[in-house]
């Protein structure tokens, strides 16, 4: 199935290649200025740290639906080994094998292409099993901080969890913005909640990823007329699914990663950010959300934190 008119006309609106230059590599991350970072440092005030990472276990959130895409498998290869002869000291070390994306993670602009190309034009046969990435893999991104922002959709709504079939629009995400009395700026790393992560918490993996609430293919151009650097959200799908559109597939992905560059985060837990936002009553804040730096790797597992 071809990608339909609806489609082609919004990734124009939103386009960003040659934005930053031909060889361009991070998209969305050039909004990062140093002004940027400066004025998001000013937003520690209590220095009170949020993780926004689920815990890397066997037991994970992958259920299999994604071929390849496995949970951590967690091994020790060492264990009190004296390897300088008898009475030294001995060291214990592990392994782990992991689909890069399994849990808490940043998508680079190489997880998806359409059209036979990737973010700034690019082909998309530069990313190969031996080669991988050629260009803007995960490791281009190099540091992600920035002022975040926690657009709380269920709460403004009065909600603990958006239902399974809420497409998150721009208009919800103006309601959050007021809700939170903060205003997005260029520059700004975008936080989402939903809920939805509520119920992998429960213990329910399957419901987790299906139905799930999640972005609407309206909102990239939201984040693009603000300048959004990247967006993340606490669903395993990141978009609404199944799809608003019939049988249109992640065109979210396409049109955030491949049309505008902005990198994307799924799997956040945003619940106890979401209550420290509200007892502080300030919905922004200081966000470190470093990329494993995996040479040519379309995605890697980040370990965020929040700095109120």
């Amino acid at each position: 199935m071809t990608l339909p008119a609806e489609f082609h006309d919004i990734a124009k609106r939103v386009n960003n290649w040659g934005r930053w230059g031909a060889d361009d590599e991070i998209g969305a991350l050039n909004l990062i200025t140093d002004e940027v970072v400066r004025a998001a440092a000013a937003e520690i005030r209590s220095g009170r740290r949020i993780p926004l990472a689920l815990p890397l276990k066997e037991d994970g959130v992958q259920v299999g639906m994604i071929p390849g895409r496995i949970n951590p498998l967690h091994t020790m290869v060492q264990i009190n080994q004296e390897l300088f002869g008898p009475g030294t000291v001995a060291c214990s070390d592990d392994a782990v094998t992991m689909g890069l994306q399994a849990g808490t993670h940043w998508d680079a602009l190489t997880h998806v292409s359409h059209s036979g190309r990737i973010y700034n034009g690019r082909p998309a046969g530069s990313i190969t099993a031996h080669g991988r990435a050629e260009f803007s893999g995960i490791d281009k991104a190099g540091h992600i901080v920035s002022r975040g922002v926690l657009l709380d959709v269920a709460r403004a709504k009065g909600q603990d969890r958006l239902p399974g079939g809420h497409a998150v629009t721009p208009e919800d995400l103006a309601e959050a913005e007021e809700f939170g009395g903060v205003t997005v700026r260029a520059g700004d790393i975008v936080l989402v909640r939903t809920g939805q992560i509520q119920v992998y918490l429960a213990g329910d993996k399957h419901g987790y990823g299906f139905p799930s609430p999640g972005l609407s293919v309206r909102t990239p151009e939201w984040f693009h007329a603000r300048d959004v650097a990247a967006v993340a959200n606490d669903t395993l799908t990141f978009e609404i699914f199944p799809p608003e559109i019939e049988n249109l597939w992640l065109p979210v992905h396409a049109l955030d990663l491949v049309e505008m560059g902005m990198h994307q985060g799924q799997n956040w837990n945003l619940e106890k950010l979401s209550t420290a936002c509200a007892e502080e009553n300030r919905y922004a804040f200081f966000l470190s959300a470093m990329p494993e730096p995996f040479v040519g790797a379309v995605g890697t597992p980040v370990a965020p934190v929040a700095i109120l």
